[in-house]
């Protein structure tokens, strides 16, 4: 029996799975708010008790770094350690992956009705994929023909990387950050906890005015980000319609950057939270055209097949796909 896990900063995905039944088939299944517990352990033996299964070994896909068995998860303060976790657990074996890493494990399971076809392209057989995942943090990852069998996984920390602007708008973006941030990733105004700093420079650079319905709203939350989305998808809010094209636009820059810095010219696949929440938006010609805004590379880059991941648990898919292969 395997225990397999997606650890967000946000929320944290359990499941129990048999070799029987199958990565698409648990035997039970919960989500918990991450920040409710003060460990990856005390938050599985709640799991546990509730689900009353007993499993021997477990596998994780962790939103940080995995480096020799031990994570620390970006967004969340939880320290990790395989052989720890084994031990507290009680467990044979315990693995320790990236999510971005669970994540593009989980591509070649996935079925055509869990994916959206942004742009069909024309895909080179075998050819390198890559995976930009906008959650709570920014994850990137992807993926090489191994040994002519199957693809290999390969991890990335790419949205800590140094956002660049691209236009005058994103300029101005980058200067406001920077009064804020000692570093300005691409993870700070490209995913859940950098739309909120797209929203305050617009409405701090005096780009659109701010309702007093919408700030009365954000005063009395602690996560600004679902409010904002949702007064966007609703058109209630000009400076939130801006906030996402904002978003969508430098999203796009960002895939088109790792298509080219991979040769991702199998695909590039859209995961995390993020982008089923936005579909309207990565739907328009915004995210295309920054996209493909690459100057000569513009052909290749229009050949590249771009998908959004639909299916909520591909983390989780990947996470167990793995541990039942072990």
């Amino acid at each position: 029996m395997l225990l397999a896990g997606d650890i967000g900063g946000t929320k944290t995905n359990l499941a129990i799975y048999s070799a029987e039944t199958g990565a698409r088939k648990p035997l039970a299944e919960a989500t918990f708010p991450s920040t409710l517990y003060p460990s990856l352990e005390a938050l599985v033996r709640t799991f546990l008790s509730q689900t009353k299964l007993s499993v021997d070994r477990a596998s994780f896909g962790v939103a940080g770094p995995v480096v020799a068995g031990q994570a620390t998860v970006t967004n969340l303060p939880w320290n990790m350690n395989e052989e720890q976790l084994r031990e507290s657990l009680n467990l044979s074996s315990v693995h320790l992956m990236n999510d971005l890493e669970a994540i593009a494990r989980s591509i070649s399971y996935l079925e055509p009705a869990e994916l959206l076809i942004l742009s069909k392209g024309q895909p080179i057989e075998h050819g390198n994929i890559a995976i930009i995942a906008p959650g709570t943090g920014l994850g990137e990852a992807f993926l090489t023909w191994d040994d002519g069998s199957h693809y290999h996984p390969h991890t990335s920390e790419g949205g800590h990387c140094d956002f660049a602007p691209t236009n005058e708008q994103e300029i101005g973006l980058l200067i406001y950050m920077r009064k804020k941030y000692d570093h300005v990733s691409y993870e700070r105004v490209c995913s859940g906890i950098g739309i909120p700093n797209i929203y305050t420079y617009l409405r701090d650079s005096g780009f659109a005015e701010e309702p007093l319905w919408l700030s009365e709203k954000l005063s009395k939350s602690t996560d600004y980000t679902p409010i904002i989305v949702d007064a966007a998808l609703d058109q209630s809010s000009a400076l939130c319609v801006a906030t996402l094209n904002t978003f969508v636009e430098i999203l796009g820059a960002e895939a088109g950057n790792m298509v080219l810095k991979v040769m991702a010219t199998g695909g590039i696949y859209l995961g995390g939270g993020i982008p089923t929440r936005i579909l309207p938006f990565l739907q328009s010609d915004i995210f295309m055209q920054a996209f493909l805004d690459k100057g000569r590379f513009v052909k290749l880059l229009n050949n590249v097949p771009i998908y959004v991941i639909l299916n909520p648990g591909s983390g989780l898919l990947g996470a167990a796909s793995y541990g039942l292969s072990e």
